[in-house]
């Protein structure tokens, strides 16, 4: 391996360094981390530091990331969401369930679905792109609420439940209980409880603080999706939902959503 490249290596390893729970870091902090002496890690951030990549306090001697990277951010999020990131995922996990996989995000007291990959079945079901669907009897729903504050929680519930089948959870003694089960699985279920003969599995997408921002369902015939195969299907969709988070990265995730969600909705309502 070339000098060169392993100078990069050891720039990158530096950049790496910086995280939401490490904002700042000091030269000993950092050499320590990437492992490198002080002099060579000195040279290397004043690089970085002159590239606007790293800024020095000079009073604390403290490192922090530069504005460079707001510069470079702006140039993919300009041209990206997270419809655009998620796509290859979902067509993977529809292909490799055989069911309809749904991506929707929060939008009050509903879940509004940007992005449809329909199942290869010729029997198939499959919410259409902007629409709107309720919160607490959909697996989508459900999903977020799991994952939401208990005040964020009781706020969106406060209109109370309304029964749409037999299997509609209108206690919220039972709907808590339930959210809870979800916790603990990872993923929500639904079982008939929007439409009969109608069941479904979602897992979120979670931002660096443990947010849900968006959320992945799998949705299919009563059927073809009983019992088992939900518990199975759900923690199919818990590997997308972690593969999508890897490789797009938990602070980049909220900066993909807001506003082009709301542009390609508006698109596909039109």
């Amino acid at each position: 391996m070339s000098t060169s490249v392993r100078a990069v290596e050891r720039a990158l390893d530096i950049l790496m360094c910086f995280s939401l729970q490490k904002p700042t870091l000091s030269l000993s902090q950092i050499s320590d981390q990437v492992g490198m002496h002080k002099s060579t890690t000195h040279r290397l951030l004043a690089t970085l530091e002159n590239r606007r990549f790293l800024i020095r306090d000079k009073a604390s001697g403290m490192y922090q990331l530069g504005f460079r990277f707001i510069e470079l951010a702006s140039v993919i999020i300009q041209d990206i969401d997270l419809q655009h990131w998620t796509q290859p995922y979902l067509q993977h996990l529809s292909n490799e369930s055989g069911e309809t996989v749904d991506l929707a995000v929060l939008d009050e007291h509903h879940v509004v679905y940007l992005q449809v990959v329909e199942s290869p079945q010729r029997v198939k079901l499959a919410a259409a792109v902007g629409e709107q669907l309720p919160v607490y009897c959909t697996a989508t729903g459900k999903a977020f609420l799991a994952y939401l504050p208990e005040d964020q929680v009781r706020q969106l519930l406060e209109d109370g439940l309304t029964r749409h089948t037999e299997k509609t959870l209108v206690s919220l003694e039972d709907l808590y209980q339930d959210l809870q089960e979800t916790r603990e699985r990872g993923f929500a279920i639904s079982e008939q409880e929007y439409e009969n003969d109608i069941n479904a599995v979602a897992a979120p997408i979670m931002d660096g603080y443990g947010r849900p921002i968006a959320v992945v369902a799998l949705v299919g015939p009563t059927f073809r999706m009983p019992r088992d195969r939900l518990l199975t299907l759900g923690k199919l969709i818990q590997e997308t939902t972690d593969a999508i988070t890897r490789d797009v990265g938990l602070s980049a995730l909220p900066a993909m959503l807001p506003g082009k969600a709301t542009f390609r909705l508006a698109e596909h309502t039109q």
